[in-house]
Formats: structure tokens, sequence, C-alpha cells
């Protein structure tokens, strides 16, 4: 039996979990967090997107066109970029171009590399491929790279004078940066690190619980849970290193101070 089916979510009973949140809302504002309008506007935008994704995905899986889903995956590219972007408070330089265009060519090579060549699927470029496993890449990626260049420009505004001491020493920008990148790298890698070592112990993943909810044997959703956890790290670490290694090569001016 098909338990999706059997589970079939009807409107109101969409709704009513909305009481969770704003059960936590209330929470909030009785504690004086400062977070219910975050949490009621990212509700909203959770029931008004991903119901708006769901739309246009029947559509694009009705008709499917390998240009249209290369387009999709860019639109997600780029509001993961957009997002992170918006994230940093008060960066020295702009900063949404630097992550579009190495998410873009990065995490576009990996799903096709993944998906091709791995995985040898037969249609890896269908919207129902592509697309999903796509964004479980960029929106797990997403918060890897947001993490790291928080823990960064955390560390560079904090290490400023150290490391301005150290170019005058004579020191190349390259080898003062290490242990900046190395533990921005570190900081955003942890939490999939962390994932790999509780998967199947405390927790069971969203694709292989999505596919057992479909009637899928689990021990096949197993593997392609593994897959895909697997990806996802490697996308983790992609997107952090050459992120935070593209920004730090923008964080010195021309006399070697630090761009704060």
């Amino acid at each position: 039996m098909n338990l999706l089916l059997a589970l079939h979510i009807s409107n109101l009973q969409l709704l009513s979990f909305s009481l969770f949140v704003l059960l936590t809302a209330f929470v909030s504002y009785r504690l004086k967090l400062g977070l219910e309008k975050s949490l009621l506007i990212g509700s909203l935008r959770t029931y008004v997107q991903l119901l708006a994704m769901g739309f246009a995905l029947v559509y694009i899986f009705r008709y499917p066109n390998p240009v249209i889903s290369l387009a999709v995956y860019i639109w997600m590219i780029f509001w993961a970029a957009r997002i992170i972007s918006n994230r940093i408070e008060n960066p020295p330089f702009p900063l949404f171009k630097i992550i579009f265009v190495t998410m873009l060519v990065s995490y576009l090579a990996l799903n096709i590399i993944s998906l091709g060549v791995f995985l040898r699927a037969d249609s890896w470029y269908a919207p129902e491929i592509f697309i999903t496993i796509g964004g479980m890449i960029v929106g797990n990626s997403m918060n890897a790279v947001a993490v790291s260049l928080d823990r960064f420009f955390a560390d560079l505004k904090n290490r400023r004078e150290e490391l301005e001491q150290n170019l005058l020493f004579g020191m190349k920008i390259k080898d003062a940066m290490n242990d900046l990148v190395r533990d921005a790298i570190k900081a955003g890698m942890s939490p999939s690190i962390n994932n790999l070592a509780g998967v199947g112990l405390v927790f069971i993943p969203g694709m292989m619980t999505g596919q057992i909810l479909g009637g899928e044997d689990p021990l096949n959703a197993a593997k392609y849970q593994i897959m895909i956890m697997l990806i996802i790290c490697v996308s983790t670490a992609l997107g952090s290193m050459l992120v935070v290694s593209q920004v730090a090569k923008k964080c010195f001016n021309k006399r070697g101070q630090v761009k704060f």
C-alpha cells in the first residue's frame, strides 16, 4: 500500500500545523526574544514558496525540458547566493557575485558528475532527478557557506591588527589568512559531519522518509539516502572552501590593510 496516499494531508490539516508556530511565537514573546515577526514571516513564506514550487513542478514534470530544468537550478542557486549575501552584516565588499558564480560552477559540475557519471542514470537531466537532488545540494550547502562566512568575517574583524602586523613583517596574504580560512571551513562542515555520525541512529533523513512513505523498499531508500548524504557532505566542503577562499583574496587593499 502506498502510505503517502494513506497519509494525504488536507488543506485544513496543513493549516493546523501553524499552531506549533503560533505557540513558538508566543513563547518568544513571553521570553522577549524578539523572534515573533521572523517566525511568522518565515512560516508564511514556507507555505507560499513551497506550494508555488509544487504547482510549478507539476507543470515541469509533465512537460520535461532540460533547458527548463537548468533554468530552475540556476534560479535556486541565485536565491541561495542572495540569502547568504544578505545574511552577512556589513561585509567589506559586495558578496553576491562571488557566491553566485562559485556556487553555480561548482554545484552544477557536482550535480552532473554525481548523476551522470557515478549514478549513471539514463535520464539524469530529467527534472524529477536533476532539480530535486540539485535542490538538496544547494539547500544544505547554503547553510554551510553562510556559517563559514559568518565565522570568517568574525575572525577577520577580531584579528585584524594581528593580520596587518604579519603582513608588515613580510608574510604573504595567503599564509596570513590560512588559519582564518581553515577555521571557517571547519565551522561550515561541522553540521554535515555531525549528520553523518547521527544518521540512522538519531534520525531518518528527509529523502529516505519520503521514499518510505511513498511505498519504496526501505533498503533501497537507505541506499539513495547514503548517496545523498555523501553528495551533500562533498558539496558543503566544496562550497565552503571555494567561497571562503575567493572572499579571502579580496579582503585586503593594495596597502595590505583589511577592508573593514
